[in-house]
């Protein structure tokens, strides 16, 4: 795998922490932040695109409305529960 090389400024209490990490384990500041960084991405990106395409959509003008929105929900569970509704807001 290529690497960039990456600069950031870092708060003094955080950059000695990173070093303390960095001579207990055995491992280079780099390699700790880099998998700090992957896993923070990890965590977050699917969240971040999901916003994203909403967005998208809601640019669209075409909605659920609340009302059929909470009928369906409150359907949940029942005998009588709803199928996934369609937009009624155009």
């Amino acid at each position: 795998m290529s690497s960039t090389p990456l600069s950031i400024r870092l708060p003094d209490e955080l950059r000695e922490s990173l070093a303390t990490i960095s001579r207990i384990s055995h491992q280079s500041q780099s390699q700790i932040a880099t998998k700090a960084i992957a896993e923070y991405i990890a965590k977050h990106e699917w969240k971040l695109k999901a916003i994203q395409a909403a967005k998208l959509e809601a640019d669209k003008g075409v909605f659920i409305s609340q009302e059929t929105t909470l009928n369906w929900l409150d359907s949940w569970g029942s005998d009588n529960e709803q199928p996934t509704p369609l937009p009624d807001i155009v």
